[in-house]
């Protein structure tokens, strides 16, 4: 399959609705998903080659998360959070509903699958008052949990100086006159990820910049910044001790397969980011993960 199907869901926030743009690769028949969540400023189209080569054993889903790419941007920049995306993503699985979900998250897709385990985990335990009319009657289970979870570049602990510059080159304007002149841009911002041919470059940049009234920009709302200038040293530390909670749940579950990746990452500190976790004993490694990570 050498392109994806378009498609796109409703989905809730406090402002309203908006889309979700995802690119749907394979079968749509193949209820074993492989869905890939993309990095901060990224978009679904990073997974091309990993979509193109893994479609015929599953079908791989690849979003733009809100705010990304094809998919909406929001009225109001402070929705531009992980649970927000979270909830998007469940809205996402709700019309899927596939039978097994592997999840290859990449820095803030890997937030947002711990966030996502984190949820699953707090409904599984729950204690809701059922209704009574419940007692006779059998429904489906519309919680996907996820069968194996892949992160690569992310943990729970993302270094405070890392958020902050992130907040600053976020919220910052790039115009380029040609796409030549943004590859050149993006080769030099992002050296440290060790892409070695002007092919790779190529592929890296094409779906990043988009052509506006002659002018090649990035592929996001820089209203996304919002989220990181308001951050304190309060604020970041409750967000870890929160995800660390999500985290020792993705992988005490007995659903959960964990792959760590920390190749090239310039925002967190490997030995600080999973201390205590291990790899549960009863899982095993796909035969394809150590070519995605």
């Amino acid at each position: 399959m050498s392109s994806p199907r378009v498609e796109s869901i409703a989905c809730t926030s406090p402002a309203g609705i908006h889309k979700m743009a995802y690119y749907d690769w394979g079968d749509p028949d193949n209820r074993d998903v492989l869905l890939c969540v993309h990095g901060l400023t990224r978009n679904g189209r990073d997974f091309d080659m990993v979509a193109q080569r893994l479609s015929k054993r599953y079908r791989v889903i690849c979003p733009d998360i809100v705010g990304r790419g094809l998919s909406d941007w929001l009225p109001n920049p402070a929705g531009y959070q992980v649970p927000q995306y979270a909830s998007d993503i469940l809205t996402l699985l709700a019309r899927l509903q596939p039978a097994s979900l592997t999840w290859l998250g990449t820095s803030m897709g890997g937030l947002i699958a711990m966030v996502y385990c984190g949820l699953v985990a707090k409904a599984r335990r729950g204690k809701a008052p059922m209704p009574p009319a419940r007692l006779s009657v059998s429904i489906p289970d519309p919680i996907v949990p996820i069968s194996r979870l892949i992160l690569n570049d992310v943990g729970p602990r993302v270094e405070p100086e890392s958020l902050l510059r992130i907040g600053s080159y976020l919220s910052e304007i790039k115009e380029f006159d040609s796409y030549a002149s943004a590859v050149a841009y993006i080769r030099e911002a992002s050296a440290s990820f060790g892409l070695q041919t002007d092919e790779q470059w190529d592929m890296f940049a094409r779906h990043y910049f988009v052509e506006k009234d002659g002018k090649w920009i990035k592929h996001y709302d820089p209203s996304i910044a919002g989220g990181f200038t308001g951050m304190t040293p309060e604020s970041m530390a409750k967000g870890e001790q929160y995800l660390w909670g999500c985290s020792r749940e993705s992988v005490c579950l007995p659903w959960s397969c964990m792959v760590i990746s920390l190749i090239c990452c310039p925002y967190l500190q490997s030995s600080v980011c999973w201390p205590a976790i291990r790899m549960p004993a009863r899982s095993t490694l796909p035969e394809w993960g150590t070519h995605l990570v």
